[in-house]
């Protein structure tokens, strides 16, 4: 038997686990609830059964943690989830990412297929979301003219920072809903523009905010060049149209809130800005001044009559330095001079003369010898006191 086409029951697992999760998408089981338990880790874990089958599922403490309602043996519900295979019983399962009620389970369908096809193709990425103006004049509000939110949206920003507020009457609830919204959105966009677009209404049922809902009105939302603000319902509530719009209040008046800013707090911030810069401009006048000073010393500093004062000192102190250096060398060379005569003076052949010695000259040329004297000649004798002029009778050189 060929050992490469034997395989162990880890591997066979991993693969059908691989085949099974890269085949099948997401998506949406509806069953009986049977053998639900929660496990002390906050997991829970039970079975989705029908009169014919039975599926294995777990949801997982970090989804289950928004489970809006408590689940029981026998509650018909509906679960969006991945399915997989937990390699160690080897039984494939679903794991469940939400789980609602049959009852509503049908409406919380819908919105999770159509969340999931718009979030696919983008429209609730925050790269598409657009700013909203922090100074607005003129605000489109799109809601019911008899409800509550309309005067709590006015109230509010008639409070905080009063702007024009321009109200497109439409149903928010109903079949016409999605299309009375879609045609204010339009209205506003192309014929009568303003800085901020708030949609909403008051809180209800889910089938009452089900408009919102609506795939038209979403795309319409996102293709408005306006930046829109969601209002729909009360906090809990979450619809498509938050989802895609470029801001989502939690109700009107916090859309309200949201849209404009405190007059009061913009003018501190006014006040606040107002010391910053003057103390700035301070600081910058003080810091110039002391530049000024600075560049202003300099500049004095290389005055022609400054330059000259500072060579004429200069040229003193060279002087003064010159004199003193003139007088040491003087100084010194007074002392050595007195040495070299004292030491000439005991070289000089003139004391020699005064202790009774005598130089014997001929022509000019001072004789040392005897063999120098021409006996033709007369002698020239200096004494101390005087010179002989003598003729050479007889020469005696030394004997040998």
């Amino acid at each position: 038997m060929d050992k490469e086409n034997i395989f162990s029951v880890s591997e066979v697992t991993k693969h059908i686990k691989n085949i099974l999760e890269s085949n099948i998408p997401n998506l949406f089981v509806t069953g009986e609830l049977a053998n639900f338990t929660r496990h002390i880790s906050g997991h829970i874990y039970f079975s989705l059964k029908d009169p014919d089958s039975s599926l294995k599922c777990v949801y997982f403490k970090a989804y289950n943690q928004y489970l809006q309602y408590t689940p029981k043996n026998g509650d018909q519900v509906i679960c969006f989830g991945k399915t997989t295979v937990f390699e160690k019983s080897g039984n494939y399962q679903l794991n469940v990412l939400k789980m609602f009620p049959s009852g509503i389970g049908e409406l919380q369908l819908k919105f999770e297929e159509l969340k999931l096809k718009l979030e696919e193709e983008g429209l609730f990425d925050a790269a598409h979301k657009k700013p909203i103006p922090p100074f607005p004049e003129k605000i489109g509000v799109i809601t019911s003219s008899s409800g509550a939110a309309i005067k709590d949206i006015e109230n509010v920003i008639s409070r905080r920072f009063p702007c024009r507020i321009l109200l497109y009457p439409a149903s928010v609830q109903g079949k016409n809903a999605a299309q009375e919204i879609i045609s204010g959105i339009r209205y506003f966009n192309q014929e009568f523009q303003v800085d901020i677009l708030i949609i909403g209404r008051g809180g209800g049922s889910q089938e009452d905010l089900f408009c919102f809902n609506d795939e038209a009105l979403a795309r319409e939302i996102f293709q408005s060049e306006i930046p829109v603000i969601s209002a729909v319902g009360h906090e809990i509530d979450l619809t498509i149209a938050d989802l895609v719009a470029d801001l989502r209040a939690p109700t009107p008046s916090a859309a309200a809130e949201l849209a404009v800013p405190n007059a009061d707090d913009v003018l501190q911030q006014i006040n606040s800005m107002s010391e910053r810069m003057k103390i700035m401009v301070q600081n910058k006048i003080f810091t110039y001044k002391l530049d000024l000073g600075k560049l202003s010393n300099s500049i004095k500093s290389y005055h022609p009559r400054n330059i000259l004062q500072i060579y004429q000192q200069r040229l003193d102190e060279a002087i003064l330095k010159i004199d003193h250096n003139l007088s040491r060398y003087l100084t010194i060379y007074r002392s050595k001079l007195n040495i070299l005569q004292e030491q000439l003076k005991e070289l000089s052949p003139y004391d020699a003369l005064k202790r009774g010695y005598s130089i014997l000259r001929q022509k000019n040329r001072i004789l040392n010898s005897v063999k120098k004297i021409n006996p033709q000649e007369n002698l020239h004798i200096i004494l101390s006191d005087g010179s002989i002029e003598s003729k050479v009778q007889k020469i005696k050189p030394d004997e040998e």
